[in-house]
Order: structure tokens, then sequence, then C-alpha cells
């Protein structure tokens, strides 16, 4: 059990800094969290992608007495559900009305806490790092108590607004090389993505469940992030990898998606078993950390690319899926409420070899979903074809993303 005055100390300690550190570059999802004294609202995200300072805007743009505390301080190690007690006394005494909650997830039974402050009528933001973590524990004590937002390292748009850049073809590639990480952005110091890679790996994960071949998961790790893009089925990684079983290896893709490290894209079917059978893309959450741990000694702008495009459409909180059927393919099959809203290919550079095959797969797939209007995102290039009867829109990277 922790004492009071440790707890009060750490709160005012943070509290300084907040009031010393300026407002930053406003995160696009900031005017989306409703005001409301009914619900938890809760963000989501990766490592270092700025949840601490979304919630510091959250609060300098609320007046009315309020309460931050990270649980993730050194000094609130061994923090339990009693201490809770504890943190009332102060709440009290600060006539707190806000409560910010950074990294909650590290305290036990933490979703029992913010339920009982609900009922008291308190508003609560509470942040955290595992998406399975936080929705099991809302899904038990919080339901219909709870609205979630996911955030993510910086957007195009933030990234102009962080950098006060123009939306053009030379700062689309300057995004593309960095990624959306803000500390690396700031310092340009490559060993801000390698420590977040890692810390990642081994607090997020191996420490976590507990894994005893560390260097197995590592090696998978590395594997998917140098293979982004393409398509991954578990039960052919065994051999090369060196892993007992496939359900291991399933049970590794999941905690990565849980961290937000890595996702998986599945094949559209109406039959959820054809999605759960076939192979899933590759995507990795940020170009900064592809830059950092991938063992490939190529480019691979193509798929660079199409990483990107899948995290804006995440971003928007669109449901995708890939396309492959009759021997064609097409990235994207984007979906609002299971009806389709656009069809997207993504390819680098439009050249006389690759133009075919690119508006056939992207035409294959407006001719099984019956729409008349299909998108090609390219690096730089723009334009409109008409083909077999459809219309094709090419837009650069740089106009897609900021429109």
């Amino acid at each position: 059990m922790l004492q009071q005055s440790l707890i009060q100390e750490v709160i005012n300690v943070q509290e300084r800094k907040i009031e010393r550190q300026p407002f930053g570059t406003e995160r696009e999802i900031l005017p989306v969290f409703p005001d409301t004294d009914t619900h938890a609202l809760i963000v989501s995200g990766i490592r270092r992608c700025g949840k601490s300072t979304l919630l510091v805007q959250l609060l300098k743009n609320r007046k009315q007495p309020s309460l931050y505390l990270n649980f993730e301080n050194p000094r609130l190690f061994g923090f339990e559900l009693s201490d809770f007690q504890l943190l009332d006394n102060i709440i009290t005494n600060k006539k707190s009305e806000l409560l910010f909650f950074d990294e909650i997830q590290v305290v036990r039974h933490w979703e029992l806490y913010v339920r009982q402050k609900l009922d008291e009528g308190f508003k609560v933001f509470v942040s955290g790092s595992n998406a399975s973590l936080l929705s099991r524990e809302l899904g038990t004590k919080l339901t219909g108590r709870h609205i979630t937002k996911e955030l993510f390292p910086f957007s195009y748009r933030e990234f102009l607004a962080f950098k006060s850049l123009a939306a053009d073809a030379k700062s689309w590639q300057k995004y593309m090389d960095t990624g959306g990480f803000p500390e690396f952005i700031k310092t340009n110091n490559p060993d801000v993505l390698t420590e977040l890679f890692y810390d990642i790996l081994n607090r997020d994960i191996i420490v976590r469940h507990g894994i005893r071949d560390a260097n197995a998961l590592k090696r998978l790790a590395i594997y998917l992030i140098s293979n982004v893009g393409n398509l991954v089925t578990a039960g052919k990684l065994k051999q090369p990898l060196s892993i007992k079983s496939t359900a291991t290896i399933l049970d590794y893709f999941s905690f990565f998606e849980d961290t937000y490290l890595i996702n998986f894209l599945p094949k559209f079917s109406y039959s959820f078993k054809i999605q759960l059978i076939n192979p899933r893309k590759i995507y990795v959450i940020d170009s900064g950390i592809i830059k950092i741990a991938s063992a490939s000694f190529t480019k691979n702008e193509g798929h660079k690319l199409e990483n990107l495009v899948y995290w804006e459409l995440r971003r928007r909180g669109k449901e995708l899926y890939y396309f492959n059927e009759k021997g064609r393919e097409c990235d994207f099959v984007v979906m609002q409420n299971n009806k389709i809203e656009q069809i997207i290919q993504v390819c680098y550079e439009l050249t006389a070899e690759n133009t075919e095959r690119e508006q056939r797969g992207l035409h294959e797939a407006m001719q099984f979903f019956n729409t008349d209007n299909g998108t090609i995102i390219t690096n730089e290039q723009s334009d409109i074809y008409v083909f077999n009867g459809k219309q094709i829109n090419i837009i650069p990277a740089y106009q897609y993303f900021t429109r």
C-alpha cells in the first residue's frame, strides 16, 4: 500500500509540468470528444503517439477543477485497488470535477474505480496503450458507460501543422520518410524509435504475457515489419522462424495488434469463415518503425505508401478489407456501416508496365461491388481514366490525405 503523501507529490509534480507545457499541435481527434457526465472517455493507442498530450489538451480546453495522474510513474509501482481510497481523499481535498488518468491499465481492477467515479458524477478521461486489455475490462465493468477513441501517430495534416509546411510532393516525401511519432519528428533521433520498438516488445508483450522465447517473438516482429504490405499466413512461418506451433504465432499476432504495432487486414468475403482462413496483409503502425526495424534492403516505396493509406483510413474510422477474386487484386475495400464507400488501389508510380494491371484489379473490385467510381492513390501523379465504362480517379497522396 502506498502513502497518500507520495501520491499527492506525484500529482503535484505532474500538474506543475502540465502548467508549463505548451498546448502543442491540436490533434484532429480533439473536437470530436463529447462533453458527457455519464460516460468515461477513453483514448487508446500505441505508446508515444501523443495520448498524454491529448489528455492535457482536453484538460486545458475545460475550465473546471481537475486532477491529472499518470500511473506509469515509477514511484507509483505497486499501486493497488485499495490505494484508490487515498486518491479519493486527494480528489476531495482538491474539489476536482474532472479526472484525467493516463496509462491507468497498469493498475489491476482500475475499471471498478472508474465506474465508481462515474456513479459519483465525475467526468473521467482515461488513456491506455493496450487495446485488448482496455476493451476486455471496459466490456465487463463499463458496458454502455464508455466512449472509446483511437489515437495514432501524427496524420499528414498534423505533421504539416507541427512542421509549418504546405501540402505538396516535397512535404509528403518528408512524411513518408519520418512517419508520425511526435518526438521523433521533433528530434530526428532514430534512438527514439528504436527504444520505442523494444519497449513495446519487452514491456507490453514479453513481460505482460510471460513469453519465454523472447527471441522468437522478436524474429517474428522483424519479419513482419520487413514484409509490410505482403500477405501472411501463420502456419507458413513456423519452420523459417523456428516457432513450434501455429497457435503460438497467432497469439503473437494478437499481441502485436493489441499494442497497435502491427495490424492484419483480412480479405473481403461475405463468409466470415473464408475471411479467417485466407492470408492477411501486414501493416505496420508507422514509416519510422519500418525504417529502424526492417531487415529488408529494398526501399519498397509502393508498400510504404500503401501502409500509410491503410493507417489514414483507420484514422477515419473505416472498416477495411483487401480484394482478391479471379486472380485480380485491389488494395482496399472501404466500408462504413456495412456499405461500400470507396474502392482504392495504391501504386507509387503508374508506368506503361503496371498501369493495366492496377486498373484491372481496381475494375474487378468495382464490378464485384457494382460501383462506378474507383481511386488510385499515387505518390505524385493525377489524372482521370474511363476504363470499361467506369471512372478511375488518380490522385497524389498529399492531396488525398488532406481532403
